[in-house]
């Protein structure tokens, strides 16, 4: 197998090589990934994969502006092309890269947003597409009209103004480390400015002391009901796995409802023992 083009030789280095590499026609790529996908021919893979580095690189640097280096935007996208032909099913009669370019993609924006926070950008796909679209319909918006107008770029990606907010602040600061020094050569970090906003002791001791008079009261009141009623009461509100109904339904041989119903009434028992002993 042929020498594969690495990144970390160096990002000038690594665009000579593939410079020289060439991009395969439909029949010869129809005819290697076929004998990838039957024979696991690791060569065949080799080929398609050198066949369309160019093409990684090309969408990387649609990402330049995020301030991450094209090495490894680049290295990101070159994982998402060999997932996409591990994945690529010939008889589709589609090209590689009609299909490579949404894995590839897929790849860069996750290192882009794992890169960018330490707090996740993006949880949902609407907030990833808020993400990678903000900085674009904001630039457009503002050659049109001169001014950044949230509630514009709102409506043009279908989201609400405090999201376009919230994005725009954290899109315009990186996380900076706690132990960093404030300014270069300082011998005070980050760290020693922040205010403790910790209870004091004695405002810890009561919080204690009243947590453990709380679990001594619902101890208490738990006595007062039946031991089917304890159990799942504690299966259902106390445990930090807590049972389903259908699981204590099968337990005791009932019907859901029924279990429902014990619990209902367990609980009203409980929060009338509570009320007393207040």
């Amino acid at each position: 197998m042929s020498n594969f083009p690495l990144v970390t030789d160096g990002f000038e280095h690594y665009m000579t090589q593939i410079n020289h590499l060439e991009p395969l026609d439909r029949t010869t790529e129809q005819r290697l990934a076929r004998r990838y996908k039957q024979f696991n021919d690791l060569e065949a893979a080799h080929q398609l994969t050198c066949a369309n580095l160019r093409f990684v690189v090309k969408i990387a640097y649609e990402y330049r502006s995020y301030g991450l280096k094209m090495i490894d935007l680049v290295q990101e996208g070159n994982v998402g092309l060999m997932m996409a032909i591990k994945k690529f099913d010939p008889e589709k009669n589609i090209r590689l890269i009609s299909y490579a370019v949404w894995w590839i993609r897929a790849y860069i924006h996750n290192f882009i947003i794992n890169s960018w926070s330490l707090v996740k950008i993006g949880t949902t796909q609407a907030r990833k597409k808020l993400f990678f679209k903000l900085r674009q319909t904001r630039d457009a918006l503002k050659q049109l009209t001169g001014e950044e107008d949230h509630s514009a770029i709102a409506r043009e990606l279908d989201v609400t103004t405090s999201e376009v907010a919230e994005m725009s602040v954290r899109m315009g600061g990186r996380d900076s480390s706690l132990d960093g020094e404030i300014t270069p050569g300082s011998s005070t970090s980050h760290l020693e400015n922040l205010a403790d906003e910790r209870n004091n002791q004695e405002q810890r001791l009561i919080e204690n002391e009243t947590q453990s008079l709380k679990q001594q009261r619902i101890k208490q009141a738990m006595q007062t009901l039946k031991p089917r009623e304890q159990h799942i009461i504690n299966c259902r509100i106390l445990k930090e796995d807590k049972e389903t109904l259908q699981g204590l339904a099968d337990h005791y041989n009932i019907s859901k409802e029924r279990v429902r119903q014990i619990e209902k009434r367990a609980l009203e028992k409980l929060q009338s023992a509570l009320t007393t002993t207040e």
